[in-house]
Formats: structure tokens, sequence, C-alpha cells
């Protein structure tokens, strides 16, 4: 029984307990309650990591992070895309599409000096 890195729900690279797959088959029992105690535990073959047993809460973990930053960027999606329906982006749009290659120039210009 050795310890990898691998990064946990937060984003955190964390150190894990690894178990061969043969100390796997031979001793179940004990690579679960390792998982049960810290959340999650690694299994390798020839050395190289195969497979990730976890607690329930860390997969639960794992869940919660994948919905809210979904929730979040649906927010921001909904938000950006109301803003882009009033008339003033509908007007800046409308003279985009309309500037002239000159007009376009000075406005990257501008922009970049800003």
């Amino acid at each position: 029984m050795t310890a990898l890195t691998l990064r946990n729900a937060r984003g955190e690279d964390i150190p894990v307990t690894e178990f061969s797959a043969t100390e796997a088959k031979n001793s179940f029992g004990r690579v679960l309650d390792t998982a049960f105690s810290q959340g999650m535990v690694a299994i390798t073959k020839r050395d190289r990591p195969t497979a990730v047993i976890l607690s329930l809460d860390a997969y639960q973990a794992l869940l919660g992070t994948q919905t809210k930053p979904l929730d979040a960027l649906s927010h921001e999606f909904d938000a950006l895309l109301q803003r882009m329906q009033g008339a003033a982006s509908r007007d800046a749009m409308l003279d985009a599409f309309d500037a002239s290659p000159d007009e376009m120039g000075q406005a990257a210009v501008a922009l970049h000096h800003n």
C-alpha cells in the first residue's frame, strides 16, 4: 500500500492511498475501509492507476461540483443574452455591420489603446 497524488472534488491535489489490483482482490475489506476513511483510494495494475474507489461522500461532492458551475454559467449566459436583446446592443451591432473598413480600423486602434 503506497500513495499517489490525485485531484479531489475541490480541484486540490491530494495524496491518495494506492493498492495493487492483487491487494484489492485479496483485501477488499481493507480497501473499502481506507476509501471510507480517506474519501478515495486508487487501484493500480503494473504500477499504473487503473481505477479509483470513492466513498459516497466523495462521490456526492464530485457530483455537486459538476452542477454548480453549470448552473452559474447558465445564469451568466441568460443575463448576457438578456442584455444583448436591448436596443443599445442592437444599435451597436447594426453600427458595427454598417461600418466601413476605415471605421473598423479606427475602432480597433481605439480599443487597443484603452
